[in-house]
């Protein structure tokens, strides 16, 4: 165990993390993302039990936003014709970003099939246990200053 580094953050997570270079990309995954066949270039790492929120909340404790591009966090669209209002834990996600990034985290709302094929090139995919849909986050890593 270590000072300072959230619990949730499994050391596999932290290692992972620590191996991200600037502009690398990672994806923090509802139950429902198919992490292992997008992934397959990926680190796929398992975090089974907790949710996309308190696993964002534990990494942006860790890494900063990327500062040099203007929309550093991606959201799954919702699909046209589907029956969902805006998900609610999107405001889950905008609360969080704004505790550690309040200059910076201008969000890209992707098409489905874009955000996967912009997946597929993530450094990281953090396999979660999330309910909710359209819960599926993307952030590109800034510079530890």
């Amino acid at each position: 165990m270590l000072k300072g580094i959230p619990p949730i953050i499994s050391p596999e997570l932290l290692k992972a993390l620590a191996q991200m270079g600037h502009g690398d990309e990672l994806v923090i995954a509802d139950g429902n993302f198919p992490c292992h066949s997008v992934g397959k270039n990926s680190i796929v790492i398992r975090a089974d039990g907790h949710g996309v929120p308190e696993i964002l909340d534990a990494v942006l404790q860790l890494i900063p936003l990327d500062t040099y591009t203007e929309k550093p966090v991606a959201l799954m669209e919702v699909v046209k014709g589907d029956d969902c209002p805006t998900p609610p834990i999107w405001e889950e996600y905008k609360k969080i970003l704004n505790k550690y990034e309040p200059a910076h985290h201008e969000i890209d709302f992707t098409e489905r099939f874009a955000f996967y094929e912009r997946a597929k090139d993530a450094y990281l995919i953090i396999a979660t246990g999330e309910k909710a849909i359209y819960a599926n986050i993307l952030l590109k890593k800034g510079v530890v200053k």
